[in-house]
């Protein structure tokens, strides 16, 4: 039986956070940090990090269907970050920092104003992807390589907690 992938995009923040989430989930075949919807071609972090590129901080998530559902999926981006926060998560101010779902196709879309609906407040972005750059190579996995760094340990741990917590037989331990 053919394995058929699916791609999803999801900006939650900083991208160091939602790539280290979506990384421990069943289904989930790759995670990529990277700019999407940038007006620049092929930003680098601080073109983004400058607010001129109007790009998110955002992740691409290649992913199964047959294991893990895009609905489950926004279910997890939903969880794991304030969908009611305007260009802001934590410490991390600015548009490159927005909520939102870049979507790929009406069925996406469909279901990401779905999943928002269920939030009261929710701000994100439910967006047409038009692009997506990947992040330059220090950005990628970059929790495994420095779990013991102060961010890891105060912004990253406690969403990685959260998804045991929520998603424990989602999750890849």
């Amino acid at each position: 039986m053919e394995e058929k992938i699916e791609t999803a995009i999801f900006a939650g923040g900083c991208f160091w956070c939602t790539e280290a989430v979506f990384r421990k989930l069943k289904g989930v075949d790759e995670v990529m940090p990277g700019y999407a919807n940038s007006n620049k071609a092929n930003p680098t972090y601080g073109d983004v990090f400058s607010g001129s590129t109007g790009a998110a901080e955002a992740i691409q998530v290649k992913f199964d269907p047959e294991i893990i559902s895009y609905e489950k999926l926004l279910e997890v981006f939903f969880a794991v970050h304030d969908p009611t926060s305007l260009n802001k998560q934590g410490a991390d101010e600015g548009t490159q920092y927005r909520s939102a779902v870049f979507y790929h196709d009406e069925e996406q879309r469909n279901m990401a104003e779905a999943a928002k609906a269920k939030i009261a407040g929710a701000v994100t972005e439910i967006s047409p992807l038009t692009n997506f750059c990947p992040a330059e190579n220090f950005h990628k996995d970059y929790y495994e390589k420095n779990r013991t760094a102060g961010y890891c340990r105060i912004v990253i741990d406690p969403k990685i907690t959260k998804l045991y917590k929520e998603f424990g037989s989602m999750v890849i331990f």
